[in-house]
């Protein structure tokens, strides 16, 4: 009985698939980049007018009721802008938009620590992804937690699996 992919065949296919992975990975994280840049446009745009008129507006045009949860956390969040630090809004910000996009480059030209700044900043986010499904149960919470757990156990293998090759070919 032989073979489907010979032994080389077989590893060429999964560098292939290791490689398109780390891209998709790096389109997400440039994507969650590129939103945060669009969200701090918005906030910061948003400062010149009156926000919680702008919530009430569009609570009505879609004809929610105020008093549900997610048009009341609008209407919470829309008193709260004004009154925002907006320097320290943007600083951190900016930081969160820089990490996501270096960690992007990184995954996409297959750099070592664009895998580990990937593995370590999703790994930060799982215990408060796990709060928030304790304390909000949901779908998208689930989701979310689920996807982000993938992506963090995906790349802590992936670099285990190149630091066990560095070390069987420092033993040779």
């Amino acid at each position: 009985m032989t073979n489907a992919h010979p032994p080389k065949v077989a590893a060429t296919m999964l560098l292939t698939v290791q490689h398109r992975t780390l891209r998709v990975i790096a389109i997400y994280e440039a994507i969650k980049g590129t939103a945060a840049l669009a969200v701090v446009i918005g906030v910061i745009d948003l400062m010149h007018h009156d926000v919680r008129r702008i919530a009430i507006t569009l609570i009505g045009h879609f004809g929610l009721n105020p008093g549900a949860h997610y048009p009341s956390v609008l209407l919470h969040y829309a008193d709260l802008l004004p009154g925002a630090n907006v320097r320290l809004l943007v600083v951190i910000a900016i930081g969160y938009i820089a990490l996501r996009m270096v960690e992007a480059y990184g995954l996409w030209n297959e750099r070592v620590w664009g895998e580990w700044v990937a593995a370590l900043s999703g790994a930060f986010y799982i215990p408060v992804e796990m709060e928030h499904l304790v304390q909000r149960p949901s779908v998208i919470s689930g989701v979310v937690l689920a996807a982000n757990a993938f992506l963090v156990s995906y790349l802590a293998y992936q670099l285990w699996q190149r630091h066990k090759m560095n070390t069987l070919g420092a033993c040779e």
